[in-house]
């Protein structure tokens, strides 16, 4: 093994890292009331439209084919995934049971598969240059700050303390460093996966915006106050993508 696959290793776990940077601005929140639970799901879902968008953009670029079968591998995969978590009864998981715990562990195992395309995302691109290993790294990132930040909002007001939220945002990206070894060693291999990995991720988290995340913030706020903070989310991180990422 040589140094520059530790330096794409190394690169790679930085933005796992960065990951629970997004679970900070909970250490100067106490306590969240019924109103700001229904906000924390609403801006959770905008986050997760906003970041299903950017991977079917840079899939389409790809190929646009292999990114529509993805989404609908991704919808299919969270269907079942569902039935199945439904039908297991209570599980617990990040210090949270029964329903709480389900709808965790749903968004835990979502962001999880997100990450493994990013993670082929970034062995590939250091596999053309090192310039844009390093460019791709840097803006997944900054990219993974805001998704820390959605998953922390699906736990913390449900009782998860903010480290272990936090630790929990960066478990989710681990899969970063993980894949970004082999696909920089066998990036001929792993490039016809990266279409269908970025695909499969946005048809998950689209289907756990509408199915789970919008529905509970309607529970708590009107369908107009939901609906500015989604937009508001969305429009937060799609600004961010494009002013603080240029591509």
């Amino acid at each position: 093994m040589d140094t520059s696959l530790w330096f794409v290793i190394a690169a790679a776990m930085l933005t796992a890292i960065m990951t629970g940077v997004g679970a900070l601005p909970f250490l100067f929140v106490k306590r969240l009331g019924q109103r700001t639970m229904g906000w924390s799901n609403a801006a959770a879902a905008g986050l997760m439209l906003a970041a299903s968008h950017s991977l079917i953009a840079e899939g389409v670029t790809l190929d646009i084919s292999l990114t529509f079968i993805g989404v609908l591998l991704g919808l299919g995969a969270i269907v079942v995934s569902d039935k199945l978590l439904s039908n297991k009864g209570e599980v617990e998981v990040a210090e949270l049971r029964g329903a709480n715990a389900t709808k965790a562990l749903m968004i835990l195992g979502i962001m999880t598969a997100h990450s493994f395309a990013e993670g082929i995302g970034v062995g590939v691109s250091f596999a053309g240059s090192e310039g844009l290993g390093t460019f791709i790294t840097t803006a997944i990132a900054f990219h993974n700050v805001p998704e820390g930040l959605a998953i922390a909002l699906i736990l913390v007001p449900r009782g998860t303390p903010v480290w272990k939220a936090g630790l929990w945002a960066i478990f989710t990206s681990l899969p970063q460093p993980l894949m970004a070894a082999p696909a920089y060693l066998f990036v001929e291999t792993f490039r016809p996966l990266l279409p269908v990995g970025l695909g499969l991720a946005a048809g998950a988290m689209i289907w756990m915006v509408f199915s789970e995340l919008f529905p509970e913030a309607l529970e708590r706020v009107s369908s107009g106050s939901a609906a500015t903070v989604v937009t508001l989310a969305f429009a937060a991180m799609m600004a961010f993508q494009m002013l603080v990422l240029p591509h």
